[in-house]
């Protein structure tokens, strides 16, 4: 080999040494050390807290308008589905509507009961107004298991102008995930499946005489 091989190898040596050090060095960069799945940032956690209604009653009223008894009884039922044990119902005391909210009890009871519940589920209570103003709300309230993201949406904390690493915002996935978590019927759901319902023997016999029975082709309308 002659002299100049050999330095043209040794060269190559060297570069390769270099390429390993530089490999093998104590400054590597982690890359991706933060998930960019909106699942993993943001996910559906199902946890037990206190759900709360509250009805605004003045102080001359003698009933509740269509409307608002609607969003009772829809709380009712979301109290019903929930299956927890008692639905608790806070009148105010000395507060300029403590009779109004007195004379709109049975309607409110009323309201419960065509949401599902029954009136033995409920538990009435007083607590002290006296802070709240004229208009001091009715409260329901139960425990019951829910369907949410941990933390709120809407924690703008970075600059979304730097896209350098073209990654997710810490945001990103935040309001999809929320949504889906309320439209959730059963939170439980998420934990596992439910069993499967009976077989409907009329229908499935209808579907197999179906099968055996073979295709029946829709009758021409065209005449030669």
């Amino acid at each position: 080999m002659s002299l100049k091989q050999l330095q043209t190898v040794g060269g190559l040596l060297v570069a390769a040494s270099l390429l390993a050090g530089c490999a093998t060095g104590t400054d590597n960069i982690a890359v991706s050390s933060v998930s960019d799945d909106y699942r993993t940032n943001h996910p559906i956690v199902i946890s037990e807290r206190e759900q709360t209604l509250d009805v605004a009653v003045a102080s001359g009223a003698r009933t509740l308008n269509p409307a608002t008894q609607s969003n009772i009884t829809a709380f009712a039922r979301t109290f019903k589905q929930s299956r927890t044990g008692v639905l608790h119902v806070l009148l105010p005391s000395n507060s300029p509507n403590e009779h109004a909210a007195d004379r709109v009890r049975e309607t409110i009871i009323d309201a419960i009961e065509r949401g599902g519940a029954s009136r033995n589920d409920v538990s009435i209570q007083h607590y002290d107004a006296s802070g709240h103003g004229a208009a001091a709300p009715v409260r329901l309230s139960f425990h019951g298991v829910t369907a949410d993201v941990p933390k709120p949406c809407g924690q703008w904390t970075g600059n979304l102008a730097e896209t350098a690493q073209n990654r997710h915002y810490s945001d990103f996935g935040c309001s999809t995930q929320k949504n889906l978590a309320a439209q959730i019927d059963n939170p439980n759901d998420l934990l596992g499946p439910r069993a499967m319902s009976p077989i409907d023997a009329a229908q499935r016999g209808v579907v197999i005489g179906t099968y055996q029975s073979g295709p029946t082709g829709k009758a021409s309308e065209v005449a030669y």
